[in-house]
């Protein structure tokens, strides 16, 4: 028979069991934060009804599901978490308690163009909050500090929240004319970062913009000095459009209150450059990027929408959120160098029987093992020096060495694979010291 020459389809990241193991630590680090803040863990199907999940779909979305029949029925994969969530909460809404906030971490699936930092198949990790016909604005003030808890918690050094309103936007567009073309301004103007300003205003020449309002769009854009300097030249367009002047105002309790939270304004700014291109945000958005590696972009973003789930149900559901594409962060820091893959290990100890006495060995296993210490066994009929070559590939930081003399002491020899160390204790004295 003819062997498949195994691969991995392009777009979908597998990793070896060290960099698996990293990884699992990395998402448990983003759960125990969400969980830090009340939020409910949910999990939705990977496969929908497309009728269902592509309800509020269209142009590119829609170039990139990955969508298949199955006899009669016409499936989706998922391809966010916040419309498999639009459709939980319009099913479930009597059984839910609300401000409902859940957090989901889970793979998702787009057909897009694999490159670098791009993947079809990738891990998201969202936090949501849901009102019943309104919610408050403090709870966007309390994202950015979810974001930071889990940022400092990541220790990926230095970073920055940027923080604006689409309001605030909409309504300086419409002072500006631009009310019959605002999402494609928003559009365009989100993409400042990767294409720069003399693309930008090109292509706001090509949907109208004259050039000298695609300049008063970038100089507003572009306000710089402290958070406290920039709300106050937002002053200058108050009074002249409603939306404006509530963007404004929902800004600057944003603003003060994220410091209430303890987030330190080195962490966090009021950049009126954020759009997020997706015409669904309404309110508060975010942006944030690691101060040491701008390149790698946004690396978690989010913000206010007005009607979660208003294709599923007629009661007005408003939100807010982030989502962090963990699967994408997580290759960008292994990239960088972020992890020491080389100090991974999936046991505290390795057990090495040096007898044939396998019996005394698993009862050692077991005690340490009800002590908390992770370990496993090395049952293979080999040389010591092949047992001890196995330690050391795993990176085990002890070795639990169990010969006859041992077993007559009733008692184990603990080597320190590190120091070189060796001392005879029983299995219970042996789980103090690997526990430390």
């Amino acid at each position: 028979m003819e062997k498949v020459k195994p691969r991995t389809l392009t777009g979908f990241m597998e990793l070896l069991p060290n960099e698996q193991i990293e990884f699992d630590r990395f998402i448990d680090i983003l759960r125990s934060n969400y969980i830090k803040y009340g939020f409910y863990p949910l999990d939705t199907p990977v496969l929908e009804s497309s009728a269902v999940l592509l309800a509020k779909a269209g142009g590119e979305t829609e170039q990139q599901i990955y969508r298949f029949k199955k006899g009669d029925t016409d499936l989706t994969m998922r391809f966010d978490l916040t419309v498999p969530l639009a459709k939980y909460v319009a099913l479930n809404y009597n059984e839910l308690n609300f401000p409902f906030k859940r957090y989901q971490i889970g793979k998702v699936y787009r057909g897009e163009r694999a490159q670098k930092g791009r993947f079809r198949e990738f891990y998201q990790a969202d936090i949501d909050i849901i009102g019943d016909g309104e919610l408050s604005i403090i709870h966007d003030a309390e994202i950015p500090s979810i974001i930071y808890d889990i940022f400092r918690s990541l220790g990926i050094g230095g970073f920055k929240i940027r923080i604006n309103n689409r309001k605030l936007l909409t309504g300086f567009f419409e002072i500006k004319q631009l009310s019959d073309n605002v999402e494609n301004v928003l559009r365009i103007v989100d993409k400042l970062d990767k294409i720069g300003a003399e693309k930008v205003t090109a292509e706001l020449g090509t949907i109208g913009v004259s050039a000298e309002t695609a300049a008063d769009i970038l100089d507003f854009v572009n306000t710089n000095g402290s958070n406290k300097e920039r709300l106050a030249a937002a002053e200058k367009y108050a009074g002249q459009n409603e939306t404006y002047d509530a963007g404004l105002s929902e800004l600057k309790m944003v603003a003060q209150t994220v410091k209430l939270f303890g987030v330190p304004e080195e962490n966090f700014v009021i950049d009126f450059a954020i759009a997020r291109g997706l015409d669904y945000y309404t309110g508060t958005v975010y942006e944030t990027v690691i101060t040491d590696h701008p390149e790698f972009g946004s690396v978690c973003s989010g913000g206010r929408y007005d009607n979660l789930a208003e294709y599923y149900t007629d009661k007005k559901l408003p939100g807010v959120g982030i989502s962090i594409g963990a699967t994408r962060l997580f290759s960008v820091l292994k990239e960088s160098g972020f992890f020491n893959f080389g100090k991974t290990s999936p046991v505290d100890a390795l057990i090495i029987p040096m007898t044939q006495n396998i019996e005394y060995c698993i009862n050692a296993m077991t005690a340490l093992r009800k002590a908390g210490v992770r370990v496993q066994t090395y049952f293979e009929d080999k040389k010591l020096k092949k047992k001890m070559t196995y330690a050391n590939r795993i990176n085990a930081p002890y070795a639990v060495l169990i010969g006859d003399d041992e077993i007559a002491a009733g008692k184990v020899a603990l080597k320190d694979l590190e120091t070189g160390e060796q001392s005879v204790c029983t299995a219970e004295e042996a789980a103090r010291i690997i526990l430390g």
